[in-house]
């Protein structure tokens, strides 16, 4: 859910851009270029080539550790190397018509991103394994296993509502309010160091994390900013030359090789993926070998990159939880008696038991991270109206092809209201808005209602929770404009809440609800960072919305498909694709459903969600805490709640990884300016990257009946890869 890009610092950017301005060759901000030619066949094409790569890769991620990437970072570099540097190294065997273009790659991410993302506005790594957890004691009716043309049929009900949301949010957040959506721009800086284009803006953005929780907490989880919010970037010429020179692409290559070579060769050695070298310490486990409470060490350079990317706060926080659900409150839970099952279980084990505390501390903070951005949108939009009502108006009439379809005015006296910089041509028509929000609309409770059945979600209901998606996606693409956190998660739990008085007793119609009105909400998010970055670099808004359009589209079949070769490969939740955000979603159904809760986490649950209520609402008041130095200079020591909730999701080998990336990323930062070297993220991207096309191989092979070549060391425990491999 998901970019770290890189970030310059406000003195190298504007340092590179007076540079430019004194020879004449750039303008900075007050000269607006509109290039033209953006949506080619070689860029759309690309673009899906990458977008199906990052879709696998979000595929083989979600499913197993509940962690996926938006990786728009990563789809600019890849198509850049596809486009640019491979035709520059081998032109007479790729010949190169034209200059491959910033807007070019504007528009290739853009596609990329809109079909990589697809497993996660389509709940396939969520919502839809929650339906197949049910059971007939739990719900009062069995799985529900959609083939793959209803899958298909489900996931067009909700591929294009986000695009149209998207749309017309663009010229309110970008053009008038210039939100900064650190993503957004940091791609757009990327993108054009790359093509050794002038630096697009002369803002900067703050660093980011590339990786969301699939509780769906959160756009990303961002790195904490400093005491003034502002944190030193990287030097524009030194990141240049890690690219320009060639390095960056040899190492890419080679962590891809690596990261794939690895999961490979664990595929025919389970056991490396899943070291018990836990069973020599013993404590806190008492006489139960450790990895019956699924302490082993998965050595995956995938996770080493996440942690890279991370950045080393959020794999702290993140093992900080690991420490205190899996080493101290999982063994308590066991041997008080209150998780008598098999510690994996999410019913009656450990993993269950502590899943509930992870629950309570997602939402306090998506709740209480979407409170502050909730006042601020209503106070805003209450001023905007007031000076509407009282101000001087400009009346404009609409002409053939213009973006707005009837009169509108502007007052006059808004300084902050700037005009629209591309020609009506270039924007997106708003009957197009209007029919497609519509259509979109009406195909999408169609099409539940086709797939599910009335016994499932009732189609009026399917119609409220996109209208609610329709109104809290204003104020989650605000929250990630300014802060690059978009609290779906808050979206997803307030629609749950919601449903559980519309639709009584039904936990489907509560599951699919609540995906419904999250899915439209995360899209518009998520695309509204792929507009930001061409805004920035001048790539027709027009043409990023038939990208995304076509992006989707593609995506339905791929991500489908995806899902059922990997269902019908594995055991789905098993020991190696625990699917630990369908368990947050089917426990909080059922739980709002005449559920109960396990006994004795209440008190727990209380605790932690009080505590990181606590922290969450410290981190929100930081800008009128100006006068309070010492509590400004503990708010970076804080925990991020999602992280640390995160690591009582997964088990600690992930965990564990993480933090080794994590650790490799703050010592790579300490010589650069407190940022990591883009150099280190290009390898992160290849060790991501490595191992979820490899894990489509392992998936091929195993559909061929091909297994490991020796089960060595296997059986020990809930040994992930180990047991599952060898079963």
């Amino acid at each position: 859910m998901d970019p770290i890009s890189p970030t310059y610092s406000r003195a190298a950017i504007l340092e590179a851009e007076d540079e430019e301005e004194g020879n004449g060759e750039f303008d900075g901000v007050e000269e607006e270029q509109v290039i033209e030619g953006d949506f080619t066949f070689r860029a759309v094409f690309t673009g899906l080539l990458v977008g199906v790569l990052i879709c696998a890769t979000n595929l083989y991620l979600g499913l197993q550790s509940g962690w996926v990437s938006m990786m728009a970072l990563q789809s600019a570099l890849v198509g850049f190397a596809l486009l640019k540097v491979i035709p520059d190294a081998l032109p007479r065997l790729f010949p190169r018509i034209r200059t491959f273009t910033p807007q070019e790659n504007v528009i290739l991410q853009t596609v990329a991103v809109a079909t990589g993302t697809m497993p996660l506005a389509a709940g396939l790594v969520g919502i839809i394994p929650a339906l197949e957890m049910m059971t007939v004691e739990q719900d009062g009716r069995g799985p529900i296993s959609l083939s793959y043309v209803n899958l298909v049929l489900w996931c067009l009900a909700v591929a294009f509502f986000g695009v149209f949301l998207a749309a017309p949010l663009r010229r309110q957040v970008i053009i008038k309010e210039k939100l900064v959506f650190p993503s957004g721009t940091a791609t757009a800086q990327l993108i054009a160091l790359l093509h050794k284009a002038p630096p697009p803006s002369r803002g900067f953005a703050t660093p980011t994390v590339a990786y969301r929780a699939l509780s769906r907490s959160s756009r990303s989880l961002s790195r904490e900013r400093g005491i003034n919010g502002e944190q030193a970037a990287n030097n524009h010429k030194g990141k240049a030359q890690d690219i320009m020179g060639g390095s960056g692409w040899w190492v890419l290559g080679i962590s891809f090789a690596a990261s794939g070579g690895l999961t490979l060769l664990s595929f025919m050695f389970p056991i490396i993926f899943s070291i018990p070298i836990f069973d020599l310490l013993g404590l806190p486990f008492g006489t139960y070998p450790a990895s019956e409470w699924m302490w082993y060490f998965t050595p995956s350079l995938s996770y080493v990159g996440q942690g890279i990317i991370m950045g080393f706060p959020v794999t702290l926080s993140m093992n900080a939880g690991m420490l205190v659900g899996w080493a101290i409150l999982s063994p308590l839970s066991k041997h008080m008696g209150w998780a008598p099952g098999k510690v994996s279980s999410t019913n009656d084990g450990a993993r269950g038991w502590i899943l509930w505390i992870a629950l309570a501390i997602m939402i306090a903070e998506s709740i209480i991270s979407l409170l502050p951005i909730t006042i601020s949108y209503i106070s805003t939009s209450i001023r905007h109206y007031k000076q509407r009502q009282t101000g001087p108006k400009v009346f404009q009439s609409s002409s053939p092809g213009n973006s707005m379809d009837g009169d509108y005015f502007e007052p006059l006296s808004d300084e902050d209201d700037d005009p629209e910089i591309e020609p009506p041509e270039r924007l997106v028509p708003f009957s197009w808005i209007k029919w497609g929000l519509g259509g979109s609309g009406l195909l999408g409770v169609g099409l539940v209602w086709y797939v599910f059945g009335s016994d499932g979600i009732r189609p009026w209901a399917t119609a409220i929770g996109l209208v609610l998606a329709s109104v809290l996606s204003l104020i989650g693409v605000r929250a990630l404009g300014e802060t690059d956190l978009n609290p779906v998660s808050g979206i997803g739990k307030i629609s749950q809440l919601l449903f559980a008085v519309l639709q009584p007793n039904n936990v489907v119609a509560n599951i699919i609800a609540g995906g419904v009105a999250e899915a439209g909400a995360q899209q518009a998010g998520d695309l509204m960072q792929d507009l930001k970055t061409g805004h920035l670099l001048h790539a027709s808004p027009r043409s990023q919305f038939y990208g995304q359009l076509i992006g989707s589209l593609a995506s339905v079949f791929v991500s489908s498909a995806g899902y059922k070769f990997y269902t019908s490969v594995y055991q789905i939740p098993g020991p190696q694709f625990t699917v630990p955000s369908a368990g947050v979603w089917l426990n909080l159904a059922r739980l709002l459903n005449k559920g109960h809760l396990p006994s004795h986490v209440i008190p727990f649950m209380l605790i932690f969600s009080m505590f990181f209520t606590f922290t969450s609402s410290i981190k929100s008041l930081r800008p009128y805490l100006s006068s309070y130095p010492l509590i400004l200079n503990l708010i970076p020591y804080l925990p991020s709640g999602i992280a640390f909730a995160v690591g009582f999701l997964n088990s600690p080998s992930f965990s564990l990884a993480r933090l080794i990336g994590g650790y490799v990323s703050y010592r790579t930062s300490r010589n650069n300016g407190g940022e990591t070297p883009l150099l280190a993220i290009v390898a992160a991207s290849g060790f991501v990257l490595g191992e979820g096309v490899v894990s489509v191989v392992m998936l091929c092979m195993s559909s061929a009946g091909l297994g490991p070549v020796s089960c060595f060391g296997c059986g020990l425990g809930d040994g992930g890869y180990c047991s599952g491999g060898c079963l």
